[in-house]
């Protein structure tokens, strides 16, 4: 099985505008972000794949790592040379923390201190900025637990994720914050959507560009929002795109792409 979606996946990024994998950059799959690392490999997630899809866009190679450690991997981010996967096992949400090579480092445990199961943002050093039930965004570094940030929440839940050093905290119907890695806001501006777009995800490509998913009713369909780093504003959106997988081409345009090109039916 994890030959044929191998091939599928070399097959899809030797695909686009004249066949090299650099011209393209992946940034979700099937509603799912993909983290890049430096310009030379994607980490991403997979529906039936129990592990963390790895591909280095210098060799060709495809890994998969960290499969007797995960079982229902979503989110991923690699800090400081170790990748950061949320997971739930028997129930409880977690982040699972692997060494470069997939070995199992250790499991944060967030079945006591939140209820967003994949939602997360790494900070430079390791700790790990989660959001709590009772308003609060908590840093937790080794068996230590502090605030990082109060907040405040919305009627959807909020998003996550690491950016430039620090974090962005995303509440649908109220405001995006960008943290610097002490907590202290950079930019916070008020939500700028209409509140039937439902967000569900945010990535970084390997550029250092936000992007932020939407799935719209309306035209049954996802969309893509590219988020200015420096100031929250919104500078550019794609064309809808039925199943949630979108791509960077060579020219810096992002647009839907099909989900079997990287990971087969």
């Amino acid at each position: 099985m994890h030959r044929s979606v191998y091939a599928l996946i070399a097959s899809a990024l030797l695909w686009s505008c004249g066949g090299s994998p650099k011209s393209l950059g992946l940034i979700y799959v099937r509603g799912r972000a993909v983290e890049p690392v430096g310009d030379s490999l994607l980490a991403m997630t997979a529906v039936g794949i129990d592990g963390l899809l790895l591909y280095d866009l210098r060799s060709g190679a495809i890994d998969t790592i960290g499969s007797e450690a995960l079982d229902s991997p979503l989110q991923v981010q690699q800090v400081g040379g170790r990748w950061y996967v949320s997971d739930i096992r028997d129930g409880r949400p977690q982040i699972v923390v692997l060494s470069w090579d997939g070995a199992l480092e250790r499991r944060i445990d967030l079945g006591d201190i939140s209820s967003r199961a994949h939602q997360f943002a790494v900070l430079p050093g390791g700790r790990v900025v989660v959001e709590s039930a009772d308003l609060e965004l908590l840093q937790l570094d080794g068996d230590s637990i502090t605030s990082f940030a109060l907040i405040e929440t919305g009627a959807r839940p909020s998003l996550l994720a690491g950016v430039a050093g620090g974090v962005l905290h995303a509440v649908p119907g109220k405001h995006m914050t960008l943290y610097n890695e002490f907590g202290n806001i950079r930019w916070r501006v008020e939500w700028p959507w209409a509140v039937t777009a439902y967000f569900t995800d945010i990535s970084v490509d390997r550029q250092g560009r936000i992007h932020m998913m939407a799935g719209v009713p309306g035209d049954s369909a996802f969309r893509v929002y590219t988020v200015a780093r420096d100031d929250g504003d919104i500078i550019a959106w794609s064309a809808g795109g039925p199943y949630g997988t979108f791509i960077v081409d060579r020219r810096g345009r992002f647009r839907p792409d099909s989900a079997s090109r990287w990971l087969g039916n």
